[in-house]
């Protein structure tokens, strides 16, 4: 936000070390002192706007607008994912998907099958929810068909991996999406064209690479699951009624990226009554919502759930991503304190002066940031909030912009280890000591960051 009667008077010098100041102090905070990620970056975002100059009669005003300004979009996104993906959980449509995959690609590619089963249900799922919810069907093939657990769990686990790290509505990207002022639907398009080959390449390639290294089968890791027994829903939906489910909300945003493209074509009437209503429609907020009503009714109502079950399955999804939307809040408030005070635009000097690429400089302060810290969340709404200014001044194409999101997310998944959560999550369940984990999922993190960006970077000179 600009404010009235202020400019700033510090050099590039004095606020480009005043943000990596503020970076340090955010990993000192967070690595040494274990400070929650959230209290971090708002004490960060308030002691930056002191530092910077901003008048202190507006310091509030600029963290609150920071805050709001990323949440106004980002919670109602990452809510309704939530919701749409608990109610699938809930319904069976999990285990339907994943058996009907395995049985059009036959049990040879049953790897493969799995990791489309998960892909599909990535879209709306969290990576750990995902995950802990495919798991029990992965071991439940893998008990069946026999051989390494690795070569069944890996394609899986990257299939959400990826989604979460390159596709909305999760709150990676959306959070970039909305500081970069990136089109959401190129930010999906152009997510969807890095995940796929991403998750193929680090998922079923690099399954069965780490498969035969490291060999142990479902007996030796104890069937942390009890190896697919457990109780099956009643009526699960149809495989085609999950997957429609699944498609409608991107086959929305999908329409409405093209109306946007037709009206910038100068094809069609931005003010008449029927575009509006389209467009309304296919916004990533209004999408979503139409998608979790359907699925009430087709994966609640008309399977017999009455409303009462219902609202509690849909209210028990908001309290895991309450972490998850207030870190990412705090990290707008963050990025909107550095755009306030000019960092951002002193960044683009310097960055224009050494003739590195934005789109290269916004990956690698993502990686630094998520190796030295852990969390992908944080990485990645520092990386943004410093590279926003750059980027909107740079006059790049809805394309390119969508292109700088995915790659900055990209950067926010680099080499996952003993500080990340995600790197004990997939450790714990699959019952590997750490060094097997660094081995193993170590390395696809960081095949999965390099494989991502160079997508994202040859999409970017194509758009």
């Amino acid at each position: 936000m600009e404010i009235d009667g202020w400019s700033q008077t510090l050099g590039a010098g004095p606020l480009l070390a005043i943000a990596a100041g503020a970076i340090a102090l955010i990993l000192v905070l967070v690595i040494r002192f274990k400070l929650h990620a959230f209290l971090t970056l708002v004490l960060v975002s308030l002691l930056t706007a002191f530092a910077t100059g901003i008048p202190s009669g507006s310091i509030v005003e600029v963290l609150l607008d920071g805050f709001g300004g990323t949440l106004s979009n980002v919670a109602l996104l990452v809510g309704l994912g939530a919701m749409l993906g608990k109610l699938i959980e809930n319904s069976g449509g999990a285990t339907v998907l994943a058996e009907t995959m395995i049985r059009l690609f036959g049990e040879r590619r049953a790897p493969l099958a799995l990791g489309v089963a998960s892909l599909l249900m990535g879209f709306p799922m969290f990576f750990d929810a995902g995950l802990v919810v495919m798991l029990p069907i992965v071991f439940a093939v893998a008990a069946r068909l026999g051989g390494p657990v690795l070569l069944y769990a890996m394609p899986s686990a990257v299939a959400f991996s990826a989604m979460h790290v390159f596709v909305p509505p999760h709150p990676g990207p959306v959070t970039a999406s909305e500081l970069y002022g990136a089109n959401l639907g190129m930010v999906l398009l152009i997510g969807l064209l890095c995940a796929i080959p991403t998750f193929y390449l680090t998922g079923v390639v690099w399954g069965r690479i780490t498969a035969k290294r490291f060999p142990f089968t479902l007996e030796q890791i104890g069937g942390i699951f009890g190896g697919g027994d457990e109780e099956p829903v009643a009526d699960p939906p149809k495989v085609a009624t999950v997957v429609a489910v699944l498609l409608l909300p991107m086959v929305l945003i999908f329409m409405n990226t093209g109306l946007d493209f037709l009206r910038a074509a100068g094809a069609v009437d931005p003010d008449a009554t029927w575009y509006g209503v389209l467009a309304t429609l296919g916004s990533s907020v209004v999408a979503l919502l139409i998608s979790v009503l359907v699925a009430l009714v087709v994966l609640g109502f008309r399977r017999g759930e009455n409303g009462t079950a219902l609202e509690k399955i849909v209210d028990s999804s908001l309290g895991p991503i309450c972490s998850v939307v207030l870190i990412t809040g705090a990290g707008g408030m963050f990025g909107g304190v550095l755009r306030t005070s000019g960092i951002g635009d002193a960044l683009s000097g310097v960055l224009s002066d050494l003739g590195l690429p934005l789109i290269l400089a916004a990956y690698v302060i993502a990686v630094v940031l998520r190796v030295a810290q852990g969390s992908a969340t944080v990485a990645l709404v520092t990386a943004a909030g410093l590279m926003a200014p750059a980027v909107a001044a740079a006059g790049y194409s809805p394309g390119q912009v969508a292109a700088v999101t995915v790659a900055t997310a990209a950067g926010s998944v680099f080499a996952s280890h003993v500080n990340d959560s995600g790197f004990w999550l997939v450790g714990r369940l699959l019952n590997m000591d750490v060094a097997t984990t660094l081995r193993t999922w170590t390395v696809q993190q960081t095949l999965e960051s390099v494989i991502g960006f160079l997508i994202a970077g040859a999409l970017f000179l194509v758009f």
